[in-house]
């Protein structure tokens, strides 16, 4: 179990309390960028890196923008941080497409080598790389966390990442939803790890102050995008009209997680999926 002094502990509540009022529940590629969270002791810096193209089939559409945003950004963010003596970087990566294909009843764990399938898996393998090379040359300090899919209050229901805000604004709007499939329209759909958002700002709260290194944010259970329909029609009490689609590209069709490594440093999951779905579909009453 994490211990934090009162100063830490303060900090801890502050994050909270910004995340709350201001933070994103998945994405943050709009326009909440980094932020930086002063520490009391030393004037010491801690940035979070939550800025983002975060579209896997944007990146496939346009692998230019994506690099230009995620990997030249973050280069420019880095830079930034060797210029003002920033301590640490906290960066948003992505468990959910950097490993590849999980296999069939295996949880992906930090230790697998990235396999990436989409510039946007891409470019985050690609800028941990780049933390570690500051880590090394410069002496910043960093921690990449691997989020699976996150989901909550406040997710943008309007792109097309966030299934989760995508099923129950237009269910509760009594709108057809689409049911992106796995293989062949009509099935189950992709196979995914979703965290609840709260969960994850734990989680960067004990990275402020506990981690260094990478760690995936996620349950270790997957739900497949039709269990994902059915829940938040359930919440919505509404049944909705389903138009099945072929599967997107860049998708991947199995994603889960082990959050094993975040658990031994106190982390759980404390947000059930059905409980986490109920509080979204709330949020979009």
């Amino acid at each position: 179990m994490a211990v934090y002094d009162l100063e830490e502990q303060e900090q801890i509540s502050e994050l909270k309390a910004w995340w709350a009022r201001y933070g994103n529940a998945v994405t943050a590629g709009l326009l909440v960028a980094a932020v930086a969270v002063f520490g009391w002791q030393g004037w010491n810096w801690y940035q979070r890196n939550q800025a983002a193209q975060a579209s896997v089939k944007v990146s496939v559409e346009d692998p230019v923008l994506d690099f230009e945003v995620n990997l030249l950004g973050g280069l420019n963010l880095l830079e930034a941080c060797r210029q003002y003596g920033v301590e640490k970087l906290v960066f948003a990566s992505t468990g959910g497409a950097i490993y590849g294909e999980v296999p069939e009843g295996e949880r992906a764990e930090e230790t697998w080598p990235p396999r990436p399938k989409s510039p946007y898996a891409a470019s985050k393998a690609a800028f941990e790389h780049y933390l570690s090379v500051y880590g090394q040359s410069y002496g910043l300090k960093w921690v990449s966390l691997r989020y699976g899919n996150v989901y909550g209050p406040r997710q943008d229901p309007y792109g097309e990442a966030g299934v989760v805000a995508i099923f129950a604004e237009r269910i509760l709007k009594g709108l057809p939803v689409t049911l992106y499939a796995r293989k062949t329209p009509g099935d189950e759909g992709c196979v995914r790890d979703y965290v609840y958002v709260g969960d994850v700002a734990e989680a960067h709260a004990l990275a402020l102050f506990s981690l260094e290194g990478i760690y995936n944010v996620g349950t270790g259970e997957g739900h497949t995008t039709r269990e994902v329909l059915m829940a938040v029609a359930e919440a919505a009490g509404k049944a909705p009209e389903v138009q099945p689609a072929p599967p997107r590209p860049g998708d991947l069709e199995r994603s889960v997680l082990s959050p094993l490594k975040l658990m031994a440093h106190g982390w759980r999951p404390k947000v059930g999926f059905q409980e986490g779905i109920r509080l979204t579909v709330d949020h979009f009453r």
